[in-house]
């Protein structure tokens, strides 16, 4: 049976990138059908490859996050190792780089000198505070994003200090807004008859455009957003209760018709049918009323038997879930949430399955994280360099 193409098949991106955003970025077209060709340096190549935990030596982390790439050793600091990314830019669709603004301009590799030898050329940028602005020089990792782009301040308890999601959330959103706008770009350029352009990726923007109504609540009303813990202030009832085996279940109850389910759900009759719990104003003026009848209920029932009646009475409702309750759980293995592969040795392992999931033409991996360099001769072959010359750049260092 043939396969249908993927959507992005034919398109051609180079990453200039390392660790998370603009990896994750690529990534995603990788998955999808991009040829993603993958600039590391020779000396040990992206520091991922020996984050978290190791097998063999090389991240767990890197098989994920660098299928279906291609890796291409060049020493940027090389005149010949700079020629050969030069040329590889010149026949790429996008290029996607998360140095700090700068960097590639100082090495020769900067939007002047890319677009002008490649005039369709969509280049995303990703960097901590965007290409220009006072901050656009300092450095930033994910977690500077979320702190200036107002995540971290929201995140916690209102009697303790900002916490972190346990993950680098921020990277992540910026690498989705960084494909997002790559793809854009890239059907202006196909569509629109336009040319290409520069798609620039603030890591604190994009995590500030996730903030909801933050900014017109302040502006108009003059309210400042604060941590909350587990609760959502106005829109009442949504939290976390314990069961009596000490699970974790996250209850939301605050539409209209989803409360009164609930109530009669936990029998308390007497507040579906109190008029003035019929709207959120209503609820969230009564909320640790509601929320102590709700945790009194969920600790006199285990966790199956909460998410039953739940399930009864149409509230949505979820266990908290560990990766371990994950590998268990009905719906992540009927959606194939979970990809079984072979490391290089053969040893099995599940990696994320692709999302999100297109009816005709879904991604898929087509092999894990290469290794180092591991496909640096027959790209440069493709480049028009003979043996001999191929050899000439491994001698000198170059590649």
């Amino acid at each position: 049976m043939v396969q249908p193409a993927k959507p992005l098949a034919g398109v051609k991106v180079l990453e200039l990138g390392t660790l998370i955003a603009g990896p994750f970025c690529t990534r995603i077209l990788a998955e999808f059908g991009a040829e993603v060709i993958k600039v590391e340096s020779p000396d040990g190549g992206d520091p991922l490859r020996q984050w978290r935990k190791l097998h063999e030596g090389t991240s767990l982390w890197w098989s994920v996050q660098a299928r279906n790439k291609r890796s291409f050793t060049a020493n940027l600091k090389d005149p010949d190792g700079l020629a050969a990314v030069r040329r590889l830019a010149a026949e790429a669709d996008i290029v996607v780089e998360n140095f700090r603004p700068g960097v590639l301009e100082k090495l020769g590799l900067g939007w002047n000198v890319l677009s002008a030898a490649n005039p369709g050329l969509v280049m995303v940028r990703l960097s901590g505070f965007g290409q220009t602005g006072p901050y656009k020089d300092r450095p930033g990792f994910g977690a500077i994003g979320e702190s200036m782009g107002g995540l971290r301040y929201i995140t916690g308890f209102p009697d303790r200090p900002p916490v972190r999601t346990g993950i680098s959330i921020g990277d992540s959103i910026a690498a989705l807004w960084a494909a997002i706008g790559a793809l854009m770009a890239l059907r202006h350029r196909e569509v629109n008859g336009g040319a290409g352009q520069v798609v620039d990726v603030a890591l604190y923007e994009a995590v500030f455009a996730m903030m909801e109504s933050m900014v017109p609540e302040f502006d108009v009303a003059g309210f400042v957003r604060e941590r909350t813990g587990n609760v959502m202030p106005g829109i009442t009832p949504s939290n976390t209760h314990t069961t009596r085996d000490g699970r974790h279940i996250i209850i939301g109850g605050n539409g209209d018709a989803i409360f009164k389910r609930l109530m009669n759900a936990i029998g308390r009759s007497d507040l579906a049918d109190d008029a003035s719990l019929g709207n959120n104003a209503g609820r969230d003026a009564r909320a640790d009323e509601l929320y102590a009848a709700i945790d009194a209920w969920v600790r006199e029932h285990d966790g199956d038997a909460v998410l039953a009646a739940m399930e009864a009475a149409q509230v949505p409702a979820s266990a908290v879930l560990s990766v371990a309750d994950m590998f268990k759980d009905a719906q992540f293995i009927a959606r194939d949430m979970f990809e079984q592969v072979n490391l290089p040795g053969g040893q099995p392992m599940k990696i994320p399955g692709i999302v999100p999931k297109l009816s005709d033409t879904p991604g898929s991996t087509e092999w894990l994280g290469p290794k180092l360099g591991e496909h640096t001769d027959e790209i440069l072959a493709s480049l028009g360099y003979a043996p001999q010359e191929i050899a000439a750049l491994r001698e000198k260092g170059a590649v």
